[in-house]
């Protein structure tokens, strides 16, 4: 029998007991179908069934109950998890998703069958375009880097058309996520990295001697990834646009100036946006997720079709939207059917309870709680730039070793104290570093608590480094070997 909650969880393959069984199904009331042997190659057919776990329906949902119990999540801790906004998603957003006629329509049924779905995707669109400033969106990527993919296959499309072959090059900042040159590299793109200036942002002088004949696209965070605002964005823009180049935008940080600047104001042609992030719907453990990319008008002939279109006279009175294909210059689908529509539903939901004012005051209050939350932590782990930071910002860790710890240390000890670490050691140019996002979800009580858990534990170190660095020691699972884990997984039951 399992032992009380917190106690070690057998492997569901553990409480299996052979020819137990969850569910019956009745017979079939078709044909056979061909046999296996026919339609599949003999090396592909397999000479036994898979030895999956035998259980009972009982069995197996107190066995998951019982794991959801021991997750670190949102809806019962502060997650201030820097670069990845992992704030609160409205319950609200949760229920619309779930409408009937939304959960149960099948994705193959005729347009007049879809009209509410379709003109929920459109509307959906024409918010991003009016937060954005682009002029057009797909919304088939499935998750931000998925559309950072379709951005730079976009890019790509572009410079064939016009028969600038030579545009190879993509320039990327040292503190970039590590999909941006992953994504250029993947659409046949030359990744060149450059450095940062003194004050956190791009340096324009390393830019400028980029931007030659080569440059096909900047690709650029902003706010960046560590938390600072691009103050010669336009400058930056004006060096890639002289030279022929693109800009593209990586959304993942519009939570930090979403209703307050726009990255087609600030020269961006390409952007994609992480519905995850600034329009709270779910996030992690693999998805699902939504990445959207939107265009300038002179790219929109290329993005990933079908995409849902309004007809201003309908033919038929209640079938105002269909689906419009994409057209010969589209880099053609992305996705299988439509993206993730229950994701879509949720971020079309956040926007229509917030509306301009509402989403222009979650900006604010991200920015407001970030840099709150770096005052109060200064004198312990001074940022590393000391400028007014964004919705995030990024704290130096090596003060840490005055008191005998490490970054690892004090993000291990705070699950202890009833907080989600925060990003540690990205980014890659700043040594111990840890990247903070209280996000404007939470109350001024929780910064404050963050903070005072933080001061607390660094109080601890200088009694007793030791302790600290033998946390946590009050969750399922302690410190395991993590190189060991990663060189050596076990990815499969042995049985």
């Amino acid at each position: 029998m399992p032992g009380p909650e917190g106690a070690a969880e057998p492997l569901i393959f553990e409480q299996s007991s052979p020819g137990r069984r969850g569910i019956e199904l009745p017979g079939a009331d078709v044909p056979d179908a061909a046999a296996p042997a026919d339609c599949l190659p003999a090396a592909a057919l397999r000479a036994a069934p898979p030895a999956l776990p035998e259980c009972s329906e009982l069995q197996v949902v107190r066995h998951f109950t019982r794991l959801a119990r021991l997750n670190f999540g949102i809806d019962t801790n502060p997650y201030p998890l820097g670069s990845c906004t992992m704030k609160y998603n409205p319950k609200v957003a949760d229920e619309a998703a779930a409408l009937p006629g939304f959960a149960g329509l099948h994705p193959h049924v005729p347009d007049a069958w879809a009209q509410g779905a379709l003109e929920l995707l459109w509307s959906l669109e024409q918010a991003l375009c009016a937060l954005t400033g682009m002029d057009a969106f797909s919304l088939q990527p499935a998750a931000g880097a998925h559309g950072e993919l379709a951005g730079m296959l976009i890019c790509g499309a572009y410079f064939r058309q016009r028969g600038d072959a030579e545009r190879r090059r993509v320039v990327v900042p040292d503190s970039a996520h590590g999909t941006n040159p992953a994504s250029a590299a993947m659409a046949g793109f030359d990744v060149l990295e450059i450095p940062g200036d003194a004050r956190g942002g791009i340096d324009l002088g390393a830019l400028r001697a980029a931007a030659d004949g080569r440059l096909a696209a900047l690709m650029l965070t902003n706010p960046n990834t560590l938390g600072l605002f691009e103050e010669q964005i336009l400058e930056a823009a004006r060096i890639v646009h002289a030279a022929g180049g693109l800009l593209y935008y990586d959304g993942a940080n519009l939570n930090a100036i979403v209703g307050r600047a726009r990255p087609a104001d600030m020269g961006f042609d390409i952007c994609h946006l992480n519905l995850h992030k600034t329009f709270s719907t779910p996030h992690g453990m693999g998805g699902p997720g939504a990445g959207p990319v939107g265009v300038r008008a002179g790219l929109a002939c290329f993005l990933p079709g079908p995409r849902p279109a309004r007809e201003d006279a309908p033919t038929e009175p209640r079938q105002r939207f269909r689906w419009a294909p994409g057209g010969p210059e589209s880099i053609g689908r992305v996705r299988a059917l439509y993206g993730n529509f229950g994701v879509l539903v949720r971020a079309y939901a956040y926007v229509l309870a917030y509306g301009g004012d509402g989403l222009r005051r979650v900006s604010g209050d991200a920015v407001l709680a970030a840099n709150y939350l770096l005052a109060l932590l200064r004198p312990v782990l001074p940022p590393a730039v000391d400028r007014r930071c964004m919705h995030e910002w990024v704290a130096d860790g090596r003060a840490l070793r005055d008191v005998g710890l490490r970054g690892v240390d004090l993000c291990k000890a705070l699950l202890d104290r009833g907080f989600h670490a925060p990003t540690m050691y990205f980014p890659l140019i700043v040594p111990e570093a840890l990247m903070f996002e209280p996000t404007e979800t939470e109350p001024r009580e929780v910064v404050e608590a963050l903070a005072a858990a933080v001061r607390e534990i660094v109080a601890a170190a200088a009694e007793d480094p030791d302790g600290v660095r033998r946390a946590p020691l009050g969750t399922p699972v302690g410190r395991p070997d993590e190189a060991g884990a990663a060189r050596h997984p076990v990815l499969r039951w042995p049985g």
